[in-house]
Protein backbone atom coordinates (compact mmCIF):
# COMPACT_ATOMS: atom_id res chain seq x y z
CA UNK A 1 0.00 0.00 0.00
CA UNK A 2 1.10 3.27 -0.72
CA UNK A 3 1.92 5.74 1.86
CA UNK A 4 -1.24 8.19 0.25
CA UNK A 5 -3.50 5.56 0.70
CA UNK A 6 -2.20 4.26 3.91
CA UNK A 7 -2.70 7.85 5.40
CA UNK A 8 -6.23 8.02 4.30
CA UNK A 9 -7.26 4.51 5.69
CA UNK A 10 -8.18 4.86 9.36
CA UNK A 11 -6.01 2.42 11.45
CA UNK A 12 -8.60 0.79 13.96
CA UNK A 13 -6.05 -1.49 14.95
CA UNK A 14 -6.61 -0.63 18.72
CA UNK A 15 -10.12 -1.65 17.92
CA UNK A 16 -8.94 -4.78 17.00
CA UNK A 17 -6.93 -5.71 19.93
CA UNK A 18 -9.29 -4.44 22.29
CA UNK A 19 -12.05 -6.47 21.12
CA UNK A 20 -9.47 -9.85 20.77
CA UNK A 21 -8.91 -9.19 24.45
CA UNK A 22 -12.61 -9.14 25.43
CA UNK A 23 -13.47 -12.23 23.00
CA UNK A 24 -10.95 -14.09 25.37
CA UNK A 25 -11.73 -12.38 28.47
CA UNK A 26 -15.85 -14.33 27.62
CA UNK A 27 -13.67 -18.03 26.92
CA UNK A 28 -11.79 -17.92 30.28
CA UNK A 29 -15.15 -16.26 32.10
CA UNK A 30 -17.31 -18.72 30.83
CA UNK A 31 -14.99 -21.92 31.29
CA UNK A 32 -14.28 -20.87 34.93
CA UNK A 33 -17.34 -19.84 35.85
CA UNK A 34 -18.90 -23.12 34.34
CA UNK A 35 -15.96 -25.37 36.28
CA UNK A 36 -17.01 -23.13 40.03
CA UNK A 37 -20.66 -24.21 39.53
CA UNK A 38 -19.71 -27.54 38.49
CA UNK A 39 -17.03 -28.13 40.94
CA UNK A 40 -17.76 -31.73 41.73
CA UNK A 41 -17.70 -33.00 37.95
CA UNK A 42 -14.98 -31.44 37.82
CA UNK A 43 -13.55 -32.58 40.62
CA UNK A 44 -14.32 -36.19 39.62
CA UNK A 45 -12.78 -35.89 35.89
CA UNK A 46 -9.87 -34.62 37.19
CA UNK A 47 -9.87 -37.24 39.98
CA UNK A 48 -10.48 -39.80 37.44
CA UNK A 49 -7.39 -38.81 34.85
CA UNK A 50 -4.98 -39.25 37.74
CA UNK A 51 -4.73 -36.05 38.92
CA UNK A 52 -2.97 -35.89 42.58
CA UNK A 53 -4.83 -33.43 44.48
CA UNK A 54 -7.93 -32.71 42.44
CA UNK A 55 -10.07 -31.58 45.29
CA UNK A 56 -7.59 -28.98 45.56
CA UNK A 57 -6.89 -28.22 42.18
CA UNK A 58 -10.40 -27.93 40.76
CA UNK A 59 -10.73 -24.73 42.78
CA UNK A 60 -7.60 -23.35 42.00
CA UNK A 61 -7.93 -23.64 38.15
CA UNK A 62 -11.59 -22.54 38.35
CA UNK A 63 -10.74 -19.03 40.11
CA UNK A 64 -7.33 -18.96 37.75
CA UNK A 65 -9.55 -18.96 35.06
CA UNK A 66 -12.80 -16.71 35.84
CA UNK A 67 -9.79 -14.52 37.29
CA UNK A 68 -7.98 -14.42 34.42
CA UNK A 69 -10.71 -13.55 32.29
CA UNK A 70 -11.91 -10.96 34.73
CA UNK A 71 -8.55 -9.19 34.18
CA UNK A 72 -8.70 -9.52 30.39
CA UNK A 73 -11.78 -8.13 30.51
CA UNK A 74 -11.17 -5.12 32.52
CA UNK A 75 -7.51 -4.55 31.31
CA UNK A 76 -5.91 -4.71 34.35
CA UNK A 77 -2.01 -6.35 34.28
CA UNK A 78 -2.84 -7.27 29.94
CA UNK A 79 0.25 -8.56 29.42
CA UNK A 80 0.61 -10.66 32.38
CA UNK A 81 -2.51 -12.47 32.60
CA UNK A 82 -2.19 -12.92 29.43
CA UNK A 83 1.26 -14.83 29.61
CA UNK A 84 0.21 -16.20 32.86
CA UNK A 85 -3.29 -18.02 30.65
CA UNK A 86 -1.37 -18.78 27.95
CA UNK A 87 1.52 -20.83 30.23
CA UNK A 88 -1.60 -22.67 31.54
CA UNK A 89 -2.82 -23.66 28.16
CA UNK A 90 -0.02 -25.77 27.61
CA UNK A 91 0.01 -28.06 30.14
CA UNK A 92 -3.95 -28.43 29.78
CA UNK A 93 -3.97 -28.87 26.19
CA UNK A 94 -1.33 -31.85 26.44
CA UNK A 95 -2.95 -33.44 29.43
CA UNK A 96 -6.66 -32.87 28.12
CA UNK A 97 -6.43 -33.28 24.16
CA UNK A 98 -3.27 -35.52 23.57
CA UNK A 99 -4.83 -36.89 20.20
CA UNK A 100 -1.93 -38.70 19.91
CA UNK A 101 -3.30 -40.98 22.39
CA UNK A 102 -6.82 -41.08 21.17
CA UNK A 103 -9.05 -44.13 19.46
CA UNK A 104 -10.47 -43.30 16.32
CA UNK A 105 -13.98 -42.25 17.77
CA UNK A 106 -12.64 -39.52 19.54
CA UNK A 107 -8.95 -38.25 17.23
CA UNK A 108 -10.95 -35.60 15.42
CA UNK A 109 -12.28 -34.28 18.37
CA UNK A 110 -9.45 -34.51 20.36
CA UNK A 111 -7.69 -33.43 17.40
CA UNK A 112 -10.23 -30.21 16.48
CA UNK A 113 -9.91 -29.57 20.24
CA UNK A 114 -5.96 -29.18 20.36
CA UNK A 115 -5.81 -27.23 17.16
CA UNK A 116 -7.83 -24.74 19.21
CA UNK A 117 -5.96 -24.23 22.18
CA UNK A 118 -3.21 -23.71 19.89
CA UNK A 119 -4.93 -20.95 18.27
CA UNK A 120 -5.70 -19.52 21.59
CA UNK A 121 -2.31 -19.81 22.85
CA UNK A 122 -1.21 -18.01 19.50
CA UNK A 123 -3.83 -14.90 20.44
CA UNK A 124 -2.85 -15.15 23.88
CA UNK A 125 0.46 -13.95 23.13
CA UNK A 126 -0.65 -11.51 20.74
CA UNK A 127 -2.59 -9.86 24.01
CA UNK A 128 0.38 -10.02 25.41
CA UNK A 129 2.10 -8.41 23.23
CA UNK A 130 0.17 -5.74 21.99
CA UNK A 131 0.09 -2.47 23.84
CA UNK A 132 -2.15 -2.38 26.79
CA UNK A 133 -5.81 -0.98 25.89
CA UNK A 134 -6.88 -0.03 29.43
CA UNK A 135 -7.09 3.22 31.10
CA UNK A 136 -6.84 0.77 34.13
CA UNK A 137 -3.34 -0.80 32.27
CA UNK A 138 -2.09 2.68 31.84
CA UNK A 139 -2.28 4.15 35.12
CA UNK A 140 -0.43 0.76 36.87
CA UNK A 141 2.52 1.60 34.87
Amino acid sequence: MDNTLAAAVPNHAHLGVAIGRLLMAVLFLVSGLLKITHLAAVTAMLAGLGMPFAHGVAPLVAMFETAGGLSLALGWQTRRVALALALFVVPATLMFHSFWNADAATYSNQLNHFLKNVAIFGALLMVASSSPTSQVDKDSR
